[in-house]
């Protein structure tokens, strides 16, 4: 009888920790498909309230205005995937911008765009060997280049936007980069962001590299006792963070034929950070969710998209997405639990 009574006792615990296990993996399903979800609502709204909203127009902006978001969330994933945080990358844009703008006349085009590219990666490694190597805190360190880096910016250019059509045919050969459209369509600013997920996708995925990243953001230590190097691995995913801000600050400053140090990819580290957040990669680190920044970054735009064309002031969309990035870390925190 007592043997009866236990096996009854067992059915019950199984069957009891069955559905709640069932519970979770759905708890799960539906946080992994948040974004999307939250991004199809924002489209189904605006499809009702907004006119004109499906505009071939509408989405050429969103192309050309989310590029340096998604160019900037790339690199923030990689960094924050490793447990990190990279808030210098608004200042890295404005000093490649601008460092390119000024080395146009006397370089031409592609030696400025690499060198002002070369020059903030390695601003980049040097964060990343601050972090790595010396273990000093990322968010200290990359605040001191954001200041420093967002100086250096404003006197290369001499406290003066500099504006392309002063420039001659180079600057107008830059100022390509962020008018012309493909065929007479789409913005050209669809090549580096498909480019820049693909690779990114790839390296997170199909990499030693990649999992080498998402290791060290899982348990530091463990890496280190497992023979990655967790030093170089810091000093590429800093570098490859600069390198595509570098690319977003360019292609910015191509976009509006100016490049500005003192506002040049300001505020675009918390973009980059909300869409990074807000596509499910956790803060703590130990996981790259690629798509899912894609995914915030259009969340991120359409916010602002839907206030502008329904004449609603800025800083309600400045709201609007800081309650959905408070909502992202708690649903981490849940996760996480």
């Amino acid at each position: 009888m007592s043997g009866r009574k236990q096996t009854m006792a067992e059915v019950i615990r199984g069957s009891r920790l069955w559905e709640l296990k069932g519970n979770r993996e759905l708890g799960e399903r539906v946080k992994r498909c948040g974004p999307a979800a939250l991004l199809l609502v924002f489209i189904w709204i605006n499809s009702l309230f907004t006119p004109n909203f499906f505009q071939w127009n509408n989405l050429n902006n969103i192309i050309t205005q989310i590029c340096s978001t998604i160019l900037c969330g790339m690199g923030m994933t990689l960094v924050i995937s490793t447990g990190g945080i990279d808030i210098s990358v608004g200042s890295v844009m404005a000093l490649s911008g601008v460092l390119a703008a000024r080395s146009l006349p006397s370089l031409g085009l592609w030696p400025s765009v690499l060198l002002a590219v070369a020059v903030s990666v390695l601003v980049g490694v040097f964060a990343g060997f601050m972090v790595g190597k010396l273990k000093l805190q990322a968010m200290v360190i990359t605040l001191g280049l954001m200041l420093g880096v967002r100086g250096a910016a404003q006197v290369l250019s001499g406290g003066r936007d500099i504006y392309f059509n002063k420039l001659g045919a180079v600057g107008e050969q830059l100022g390509l980069w962020g008018t012309y459209k493909i065929g007479g369509v789409v913005p050209v600013q669809i090549i580096p962001m498909f480019l820049a997920v693909a690779a990114v996708w790839i390296l997170a995925q199909k990499t030693v590299l990649g999992r080498q990243i998402q290791a060290v953001g899982d348990n530091l230590r463990s890496s280190s006792l497992a023979g990655i190097r967790v030093g170089r691995t810091m000093m590429l995913v800093y570098g490859l963070s600069a390198f595509f801000a570098a690319f977003a600050g360019i292609f910015q400053a191509a976009r509006v034929s100016v490049a500005a140090g003192s506002s040049l990819g300001q505020l675009a580290e918390l973009d980059a950070i909300a869409a990074v957040v807000m596509g499910g990669t956790p803060m703590s680190g130990g996981k790259a969710h690629v798509l899912g920044t894609v995914v915030g970054a259009l969340i991120m735009q359409m916010i602002t998209l839907t206030c502008v064309m329904n004449n609603i002031p800025d800083q309600y969309a400045q709201v609007f997405k800081a309650v959905i990035i408070v909502f992202a870390v708690f649903i981490q925190r849940e996760r996480a639990r």
